[in-house]
C-alpha cells in the first residue's frame, strides 16, 4: 500500500485500525514506534476545537507494548527506572521515565501492572524494547520480553465518559486518574486505563489482536453517534496548551528527568540498584542548568516549530530553545514549551525568538494554559 503521504512497507507498520482510519478521512500520518500515527483529519485547527468540546477516537496503535513476565519481572522494572514502583498495583498505573547510566532519558512510558510477575510498558517513539532486552541479557535475569500485540484505542474528549458509560457500564466512572481496570466487550476482557495524550479527560483502552478492532471502532461510534464523535489524533495545539512533552521532539537522550521537569516522579534518593542512581543523586542533576519551561508568544498568525527556534536574551546570547509552538486561536497567541538555562529564568531577563526573521518577545509561563 502507497499513498501520498508516505510509501508504506513492512518496516512501517499498519495498525488494526488502519482501515478504519483512512476511511474517516484522515489527511496526513506521521511513523512512530515504525508504525502509522494519525496526525490530522479535517485540519489541526478544526481537529483542536472538536477535541476541546466534543470526544473522539484516537487509532494510537503506535504506543507499543513492551511485555515483562517471570520470576525476575519487578527486579528487572525497577533496575530500568528510578521511579519508586513498591506501590504500583494492578487498578493503578505508573509515569515512570526510563533512564541510562548517564541519567539520560531513554523513555517516557506508563507501566501497568497485570501480575506480580507481569507488566506492560506503554513506550513513546523509541525502541525502548531492545535497550530492555540488553539490560536483561548483561543481568541474566529469568524473564519473557517481547512486544505483544496489543494495539491502544484513545477515547478523549469532555464527552469520554458519557461515551464510555455507555458502552462500558457505570463501572467506568469509578476509574480514577490514571486508574486502571478490566472491563468486558463481547465476551472479552479489555484492559482500560483513564489516561491519554490530551488534557480533555479520557481512557484508552488496550484491544488485544485484530478480532475485535475494527468491531469496537464501529461500536463506538454507533454508540456516540449523538455525541458528535469522531476520528481523532493527538493534537499539536491542545497538547502544547496542556504542557504534554513529546519524546524526540521536547525531550533527548541529552535530557535527564529534573531537566524535563519530572522530578516529582523521583524519590528523593533514588535506589542504588537502579540504573542511573548514581548520577540522579548528585546534586548537580537535582538543581539542572536548564530546565523545560511553558511559553508564550505574542504572535498572531498560524505557525508551526518544524525545527526548534533558538532563544536570545537581550545580549544576543543563547540561552535555550524552544521545542514545540503552534497558534492557539483559544489564547490567540503562539504557545510553545522549550528549554531555557535556569539562570536566565530566575533573573527575568528579556528573551527574544525569531519568527521569519522577526524578532519576538517571549513570554515565560508560571504553568501549562490547561
Amino acid at each position: 500500500m502507497s499513498s501520498h503521504f508516505l510509501s508504506l512497507s513492512h518496516r512501517t507498520r499498519k495498525t488494526h485500525f488502519t482501515k478504519k482510519v483512512i476511511a474517516a478521512g484522515v489527511k496526513a500520518f506521521t511513523v512512530y514506534n515504525h508504525m502509522l500515527l494519525p496526525t490530522v483529519f479535517k485540519s489541526v485547527e478544526e481537529d483542536y476545537h472538536h477535541l476541546k468540546k466534543e470526544v473522539q477516537i484516537w487509532d494510537v496503535s503506535c504506543e507499543r507494548q513492551v511485555e515483562i513476565s517471570g520470576p525476575d519481572a519487578k527486579k528487572l522494572i525497577q533496575k530500568i527506572t528510578p521511579r519508586d514502583l513498591a506501590p504500583l498495583t494492578k487498578t493503578k498505573c505508573f509515569y515512570a521515565p526510563l533512564v541510562n547510566s548517564n541519567g539520560g532519558m531513554i523513555n517516557d512510558p506508563i507501566i501497568i501492572m497485570l501480575a506480580e510477575d507481569r507488566y506492560w510498558i506503554s513506550i513513546s517513539d523509541s525502541d525502548a524494547l531492545l535497550w530492555i532486552m540488553g539490560i536483561s541479557t548483561g543481568l541474566q535475569l529469568n524473564v519473557s520480553l517481547f512486544e505483544p500485540d496489543v494495539s491502544p484505542l484513545a477515547i478523549q474528549g469532555p464527552k469520554s465518559r458519557t461515551l464510555m458509560k455507555r458502552l462500558f457500564g457505570s463501572k467506568i466512572e469509578k476509574l480514577k486518574f490514571f486508574g486502571v481496570a478490566e472491563f468486558q466487550f463481547l465476551g472479552s476482557n479489555l484492559i482500560i486505563s483513564r489516561s491519554g495524550w490530551s488534557k480533555q479527560g479520557g481512557y484508552e483502552i488496550y484491544v488485544n489482536g485484530p478480532k475485535l478492532a475494527e468491531t469496537l471502532w464501529d461500536k463506538l461510534f454507533e454508540t456516540g453517534y449523538d455525541l458528535n464523535v469522531r476520528a481523532g489524533c493527538p493534537n499539536l495545539i491542545e497538547r502544547i496548551e496542556g504542557g504534554l512533552l513529546s519524546y524526540g521532539n521536547d525531550m533527548t537522550l541529552a535530557n535527564t528527568p529534573f531537566e524535563c521537569g519530572f522530578g516529582k516522579f523521583m524519590p528523593k534518593v533514588v535506589a542504588n540498584h537502579c540504573i542511573g542512581a548514581q548520577t540522579l543523586n548528585s546534586n548537580k542533576v537535582r538543581s539542572p542548568s536548564k530546565i523545560i519551561k511553558s511559553l508564550s508568544i505574542d504572535h498572531k498568525e498560524r505557525i508551526y516549530c518544524e525545527e526548534p527556534w533558538e532563544i536570545y536574551n537581550i545580549k544576543n546570547e543563547k540561552i535555550g530553545q524552544i521545542t514545540s509552538a503552534a497558534y492557539s486561536p483559544d489564547f490567540q497567541k503562539v504557545v510553545a514549551l522549550g528549554m531555557i538555562n535556569t539562570r536566565s529564568i530566575e533573573s527575568e531577563q528579556t528573551m527574544y525568538t525569531s519568527i521569519n526573521n522577526k524578532k519576538y518577545t517571549i513570554q515565560i509561563e508560571e504553568k501549562p494554559f490547561i
